[in-house]
C-alpha cells in the first residue's frame, strides 16, 4: 500500500515499553514543569502509561531566570525520590539539566562540573528569539572542555527555519540534536513540524526527549502523527538511539 494512504500511527504506540527519556522537567518547584510533588506523582504514573521504563530529568539551568545548581538539583532528586516511594512509586530516576547557553554559562562551564544526561553528554538549549552572539565559541569551548553538546528542539529556534544552511553548520560544529517528540504530533504549531521532518528526512537528529512539563504535553502523545509515513522508519531509528542512555 503506497504510504501516504497508510492510516498514522499514535505518538505513544511508537514507544515500546524499555523507552528511555531524556528531557522533561518533572522535579517539583524548580522551574515550569511540574509545580508540586502530586504533579510528579501524576506525570510519573504517566510516564510508565505511555510507555518510558526510565527516565533522565533536565530542569533548566539558567542564572538570570531559573536559580539552580547541581547541588539544589541533586537535592530535589533525592527528595522526589523519597515522595515518591511515599506515594507508591518505586522508581529509580536520574537528574541532569537543561543548560542555557548564554555569557553566564560560557564561563560556568569552564570552572564547574556540568550535570550530565550520560558520561560527558550534556543538554543545552538557546533563546527561541534569537541564538547567542557566540554560540559557535561556547559549542566549541564546551567540546574543548571534555562535554559532547546534545542541542534541545532544533526544530524550535523559528530564527533558522528560513535558513536551513545553519542546522548543518551546527552539525559540522559538533551538536547533535534531540527532536522533541510533541514536534510530529503538531504540538507547537504546523511550521515547528514540518522542519522536525525536514531534519528526519535529512537523518540530523541524534536522539528524541518528550520535554514533558504538564499533563496536557502527556495528553498529546495520544495524538497521531502529522509527519509523512515516509519518515516513521526513521522516527523509529531515532527513539530507539536514546537506548544509549539507559542505566
Amino acid at each position: 500500500m503506497l504510504s501516504f494512504l497508510k492510516q498514522k500511527p499514535y505518538l505513544k504506540d511508537l514507544l515500546s515499553k524499555d523507552y528511555i527519556d531524556i528531557h522533561s522537567h518533572l522535579l517539583p518547584g524548580i522551574d515550569d514543569g511540574a509545580k508540586t510533588i502530586a504533579d510528579t506523582v501524576r506525570l510519573v504514573k504517566a510516564f510508565e502509561t505511555i510507555g518510558i521504563s526510565q527516565f533522565i530529568t533536565t530542569p533548566h539551568m539558567s542564572y538570570y531566570i531559573w536559580n539552580n545548581s547541581p547541588q539544589v538539583i541533586c537535592s530535589k532528586h533525592n527528595e522526589t525520590s523519597l515522595l515518591l516511594a511515599d506515594h507508591g512509586i518505586i522508581k529509580t530516576f536520574k537528574a541532569a539539566a537543561e543548560y542555557f547557553m548564554d555569557d553566564w554559562f560560557e564561563q560556568h562551564f569552564k570552572t564547574e562540573k556540568l550535570l550530565t544526561l550520560k558520561d560527558n553528554y550534556v543538554l543545552v538549549e538557546m533563546s527561541y528569539i534569537n541564538a547567542p552572539v557566540q554560540l559557535y565559541k561556547i559549542l566549541f569551548d564546551l567540546q574543548v572542555a571534555g562535554y559532547i553538546p546534545v542541542l534541545a528542539h532544533p526544530e524550535r529556534y523559528l530564527f533558522y527555519h528560513k535558513n536551513f544552511h545553519e542546522y548543518h553548520r551546527l552539525k559540522k560544529a559538533g551538536c547533535l540534536f534531540q527532536l522533541n517528540l510533541l514536534a510530529v504530533v503538531g504540538y507547537y504549531g504546523s511550521e515547528i513540524t514540518k522542519v522536525a521532518e525536514e531534519l528526519l528526512k535529512k537523518g540530523m537528529y541524534n536522539f528524541v526527549g518528550s520535554d514533558v512539563h504538564h499533563d496536557n504535553h502527556i495528553a498529546s502523545f495520544s495524538q497521531k502523527l502529522k509527519i509523512d509515513n515516509t519518515s516513521l522508519s526513521t522516527l523509529k531509528e531515532v527513539i530507539a538511539n536514546n537506548q544509549f542512555f539507559k542505566f
